[in-house]
């Protein structure tokens, strides 16, 4: 299977006419109906778009990705870059790229947001943040973000990652790789395979990162007490699963501890470190490119740049898409909630 898709003409022309009609009808990503519809519109996208995306769901492929490209972005409509993402700053201006955005994500599954990030909302923003510069977020910039993979930390985390790239005048580079362009004979590796290692949430959960006029009270304190909780007491959790022949993986280096009652354990941790960190590549994306992640085949990260906060920073739309919406049914509001508390 192919890694990227190049739309046609009339693929986009197509497209185009299906966001108008929706953004028409709905106003915003984030309308409970349009996502509670989303899985049904997406089947109005073009024939071959649907083909790539089910069939990159289907097969698993060891690339463990899939860009499209081709979506023009209409710069004056969209509008500058904004300063923060809990700004409301969403208008017409860059509701059909998230539409976009959920749409083709639907096909792979359904989107879902986090109460504990960027205020409950489906669709994030991936933009600097002038004072975030040297932390451990979508929202740095001057230090590497680290490889990882998304909400490592979670049992309910994605199974994929969507993003749709808005604006990127400097190039800034997505890293990623594939565990299945590693090369290693996993089934020589048992001890991945099992329960020694801990990942502690990322900080992009923690409440200093709530936006500032959110009270916490509540499901959302009890929410952010949960994740206090996998933080002092991370549980322990194997890094490898599935078949060992293409294993998935779990892993978050910058947010995991040494294995210090298993040096066996912590020696194997350390070898597939170096072999991403050896191997891992530039994927910089291109405004109008979506590029969808097997968030349980590959890890991403961002190299440094430097921001300019002038409206032309790199903007990138991120949802997170699960198979089986139904394994945290315990913790949303309900079964057409797609918000994990």
């Amino acid at each position: 299977m192919m890694s990227r898709v190049v739309l046609e003409p009339e693929e986009i022309h197509q497209i185009q006419g299906l966001l108008s009609e929706l953004a028409g009808t709905y106003g915003r990503a984030e309308a409970a109906e349009f996502n509670a519809s989303a899985g049904v519109y997406a089947h109005e996208l073009p024939r071959r778009v649907r083909r790539e995306i089910y069939e990159f769901k289907l097969n698993e492929p060891d690339s463990g990705h899939l860009i499209i490209s081709g979506m023009p972005i209409d710069e004056e409509r969209l509008g500058p870059t904004p300063n923060h993402w809990k700004h409301d700053h969403r208008t017409a201006g860059e509701t059909e790229e998230e539409m976009l955005l959920v749409l083709m994500g639907s096909l792979l599954g359904e989107c879902i947001g986090w109460s504990t990030q960027q205020d409950g909302r489906v669709v994030h923003d991936i933009l600097p943040i002038q004072g975030k510069e040297h932390e451990q977020l979508g929202s740095g910039s001057e230090e590497l973000l680290w490889w990882h993979v998304e909400d490592a930390f979670h049992p309910y985390r994605g199974d994929y990652l969507g993003m749709h790239c808005l604006r990127n005048p400097d190039r800034v580079p997505t890293t990623f790789l594939s565990i299945g362009e590693l090369g290693l004979d996993f089934t020589e590796m048992p001890v991945l395979f099992e329960e020694h290692f801990t990942i502690r949430p990322d900080e992009s959960h923690l409440v200093k990162n709530k936006g500032q006029d959110r009270v916490v009270e509540g499901d959302l304190a009890h929410s952010y007490g949960q994740i206090d909780q996998m933080n002092t007491k991370p549980q322990k959790i194997a890094v490898l699963f599935g078949d060992p022949r293409a294993p998935y993986v779990r892993i978050d280096p910058y947010f995991m501890d040494p294995v210090a009652d298993h040096p066996e354990a912590q020696a194997a941790l350390e070898q597939l470190i170096a072999a991403i960190d050896a191997r891992i590549k530039d994927m910089p994306l291109n405004p109008g490119e979506v590029c969808f992640i097997d968030n349980f085949r590959g890890v991403h990260g961002r190299k440094p740049f430097k921001a300019r906060y002038d409206g032309n920073d790199r903007w990138i739309k991120r949802v997170n898409i699960v198979r089986d919406l139904r394994k945290s049914r315990g913790v949303r509001e309900s079964a057409a909630s797609r918000i994990i508390k």
